[in-house]
């Protein structure tokens, strides 16, 4: 199965994202027989024949879980073994979208590395596109070949070369390369600007994007540039930052005052309880001496003592006057945000509106785009003499 093909179900020999935790992930081709483990369980390649993509898989033993997701770039990019400094997202998407890559196109990169945009590449490329990519450091270069065939994209529209291209270009024997994309990744980039014209597209304008950490880099670049006829250059850098979309409980003004009243009135009420038992505590007489029977320990009492109390027990004691218990539990009183309790997000119970919320903090820079393009010279017809 091809990385830009999607599909439901899972068959033996797909390729499987399986999604471990936040920080692992590890594609996976299916194969009968295997099984992957994890500190969560052993998982048996058997179970996921069959399954839907997106499903979630329990461990063999019944504990334990992993999903199983449909392999992209985007997901390649945060789980592939680095060999070099990768184009992430944010950058690649970028990239694709102002060079104007899509269906069809014919693009040229330099600086394969560790394939995470040559996916992102072959992707948007699809089937009547292509893709022809350069690395020049063997080991790097026979790594990514061995991903590139294993993942399908040789066979379709990818063609890697183990080449210097700042010394020795970009021409290929046997093939007509006619570029109308190009992206270099390259430390040197302004040494194999000038070897381009020979592989870049004839008949239509020519966009570039050179790919340089440092700002010096970015000078050479545009000078290499400007002699070699590239017209429309411009260096950006894209910041990354990541939107929150959430719900948000809506507050009322009526709601707030109805809450302020309630708040002035519970503490109004402890004031209140904590003057009464002080009333009665200053109030209270000492014990008379009593008498206690030979018999037992409690004290005698004289039927006018047994009167007094029977009549004291029968009169109704108004609740206010009783102090409140130390271990009264009296709630929380009105309550409309559900302050000092947890509340679902959603809860029925309560009013939301959706609302959005941007980090505050911006991402590290990467690296600095220079783009330009050329736009090809018609030659002019001869006049006849």
């Amino acid at each position: 199965m091809l990385f830009y093909r999607y599909k439901d179900v899972i068959e033996e020999g797909d390729i499987v994202m399986v999604y471990i935790g936040r920080q692992q992930m590890k594609l996976v081709n299916v194969t009968l027989g295997e099984v992957i483990n994890t500190r969560y369980g052993h998982f048996e390649h058997d179970k996921m024949v069959g399954k839907k993509y997106g499903d979630q898989m329990v461990g063999a033993k019944g504990y334990g879980f992993i999903y199983l997701l449909h392999p992209t770039p985007e997901l390649w990019t945060v789980s592939l073994p680095h060999r070099t400094q990768i184009v992430y997202t944010p950058d690649s998407s970028y990239v694709i979208q102002r060079l104007n890559i899509g269906p069809g196109s014919r693009v040229i990169e330099a600086g394969t590395g560790s394939a995470s945009f040559t996916h992102s590449f072959a992707r948007t490329l699809g089937d009547q596109g292509k893709l022809f990519t350069y690395e020049f450091h063997e080991v790097r270069c026979n790594e990514a070949r061995k991903e590139l065939e294993r993942h399908g994209l040789l066979a379709v529209n990818t063609t890697i070369t183990h080449r210097d291209v700042c010394q020795d270009g970009f021409e290929i024997q046997g093939e007509d390369i006619r570029g109308d994309a190009v992206f270099l990744d390259l430390p040197a980039p302004w040494t194999a600007i000038p070897h381009l014209k020979h592989v870049i597209s004839k008949e239509m304008a020519t966009g570039i994007c050179c790919f340089s950490p440092c700002i010096e880099q970015v000078d050479k670049t545009v000078a290499a540039l400007q002699e070699e006829g590239w017209t429309d250059i411009e260096m950006v850098e894209v910041m990354g930052r990541r939107w929150e979309a959430r719900k948000d409980m809506v507050r009322d003004i009526s709601d707030v005052v109805k809450r302020l009243k309630d708040i002035q009135a519970r503490k109004t009420q402890g004031i209140e309880g904590r003057r009464v038992v002080k009333l009665q505590s200053e109030t209270a007489t000492p014990e008379p001496n009593v008498s206690y029977d030979s018999g037992n320990k409690r004290p005698a009492s004289t039927e006018e003592d047994q009167q007094k109390q029977s009549e004291s027990e029968s009169k109704e004691v108004s609740p206010s006057q009783q102090p409140p218990s130390k271990f009264q539990n009296l709630g929380k009183g009105f309550n409309p945000f559900g302050k000092g309790i947890r509340v679902r997000e959603g809860d029925e119970s309560y009013a939301w509106t959706q609302v959005t919320k941007i980090e505050s903090d911006v991402k590290s820079h990467t690296s600095y785009l220079t783009f330009a393009r050329n736009i090809p010279t018609k030659k002019q017809p001869e006049e006849n003499v």
